[in-house]
Order: C-alpha cells, then sequence, then structure tokens
C-alpha cells in the first residue's frame, strides 16, 4: 500500500539537558516518511533549498522513500528551527525560525502521489492542506495534523480542513484549544462532529486515546528509560497509526 505525507522538511538546531546539536534533518515529512517506510511506500511532498546536500538525500534513499515530489530550490536555504527543551521534555521553546523556502511552499503532487491509498497532512497551513486534500481525491483514508498557531491565527480555515479528512491526530491541549472545552473527551466528542470517523489525541509520556462515534479506546505509552531528544515524536506516532492501516490495509 502507498502512503503520501505532505509536510515540512527542515534543518534544526537542538539543545536538551542530554545534548546539544547545531544542524540535524527534521521536519514533520521527514519524520513522518522515515518511519512510515518501515510500513508501506512513501511518497513525501515538501520543498528545500540549495543548501540541501548529498548526506540528507541519502537519508531518504536508504529508506527507499520517493522524493520526486520534494521541490528543489537551487538559490534558497531550507527552512531552519531551533529549539530548546527543559528536563521534563515536555515542552519544545522555539528559539529561532527561518521559513526561508517553505514560506512560498505550494505542493504538487504528481500522479503517484495523488493516487495514494493513504494520506497525511502534516502541520503545515491549513489551506494548503486542504488544496492537497482536493488533489487526492481517491484516497481511501485521511489524516491531519495542526498546531496551536494555526488555531489562534486561522480557525475557521482549520475547522473548513478538518472536515475534509477522516482523521485528525493532535495533543490535549490542541483539543481544548480547538473546542474551548476542558474535558478532553467532551472535545473530542465535539472535533468528531464536524464529520470526522475518529480523532487521536496524544498524551505524551501519559499514553493515548482514540475517540470514534462507537466509544474511545485509551493505551498507555511504552516507558523509555532514556530519553535524549523529543523532537518528531508526535509525527512518528501518526506513522505507528496510520502506517500500520495501510500496512493492514
Amino acid at each position: 500500500m502507498s502512503l503520501t505525507v505532505v509536510g515540512s522538511v527542515a534543518f534544526d538546531a537542538l539543545e536538551t539537558p542530554f545534548g546539544k546539536r547545531d544542524k540535524v534533518l527534521g521536519g514533520a515529512a521527514t519524520h513522518f516518511g522515515l518511519s512510515a517506510s518501515f510500513f508501506a511506500d512513501v511518497n513525501a511532498v515538501g520543498v528545500v533549498g540549495g543548501d540541501f546536500g548529498e548526506a540528507e538525500w541519502d537519508v531518504f534513499r536508504r529508506h527507499h522513500m520517493n522524493t520526486e515530489d520534494i521541490e528543489i530550490i537551487p538559490d534558497g536555504k531550507t527552512f531552519f528551527w531551533s529549539g530548546r527543551y527543559d528536563y521534563d521534555m515536555n515542552t519544545a521553546h522555539t528559539l529561532e525560525t527561518q521559513l526561508n523556502v517553505f514560506e512560498t511552499f505550494d505542493p504538487k503532487l504528481s500522479e503517484n502521489s495523488k493516487n495514494a491509498e493513504f494520506v497525511f497532512l502534516a502541520n503545515i497551513q491549513p489551506t494548503l492542506q486542504l488544496g492537497v486534500r482536493k488533489q487526492c481525491e481517491n484516497a481511501k483514508f485521511v489524516a491531519m495534523d495542526t498546531m496551536n498557531y494555526w488555531i489562534a491565527s486561522v480557525k475557521g480555515e482549520l475547522l473548513e480542513t478538518i472536515k475534509s479528512v477522516d482523521c485528525i491526530v493532535i495533543n490535549d491541549a490542541e483539543a481544548r484549544q480547538i473546542t474551548d472545552e476542558p474535558s478532553i473527551y467532551k472535545a473530542a466528542k465535539q472535533i468528531l462532529g464536524l464529520g470526522l470517523k475518529a480523532i487521536v489525541i496524544k498524551r505524551g509520556e501519559y499514553g493515548a486515546t482514540l475517540f470514534t462515534k462507537d466509544g474511545y479506546f485509551a493505551t498507555p505509552a511504552y516507558p523509555l528509560e532514556s530519553v535524549f531528544d523529543p523532537t518528531g515524536a508526535g509525527d512518528t506516532f501518526a506513522v505507528g497509526f496510520l502506517g500500520f492501516l495501510a500496512s493492514q490495509k
């Protein structure tokens, strides 16, 4: 089964209590795509600048990802994000964001990407997500992510995008922000009312809960003894959910 992901491909500078790196491969489409390659054939859609080198492309090649829809702007710079995590690793403090080529990103999908059975709309501007959704008319299952910035700044556009997909994967704070409802159970019910088949609410180290119209299912998180960097954890979690669905047809 094929799976298309649309989102950011980036360079990250990260600092945690356990180390620091000035430039590592990052971005939602990267984290999702690499993880999804263990479950299905992956088409990645994104944009990079001329500074995206062979070392980075080799990572995608090793995972047999289809990168023909990652646009290259030779005279531009790849999206850059710098962040710091506190000791509990629960909150990312953004130190610097350089949109660079991502600022004018207009997703262009090949027929191969459009015809994927499963589609994940990673965290990008909601109108871009909706545009991609309209290009993938034959998808069997479409899931999306979002973040607090879009909820606060373009909530109307975000709600229209949510109505077009089958599932949304967000954290508990985002669910509350979308609905102005303190209870995640009531919040999930309200979001399901937009026409979704399912909503997955991530709760970090406490696990996650799946909500459908028929009920809910809660699962704990798998405990890790050593956590060095949680960047991309939400994207790879979405893969565990969506990638497994794809692998089971």
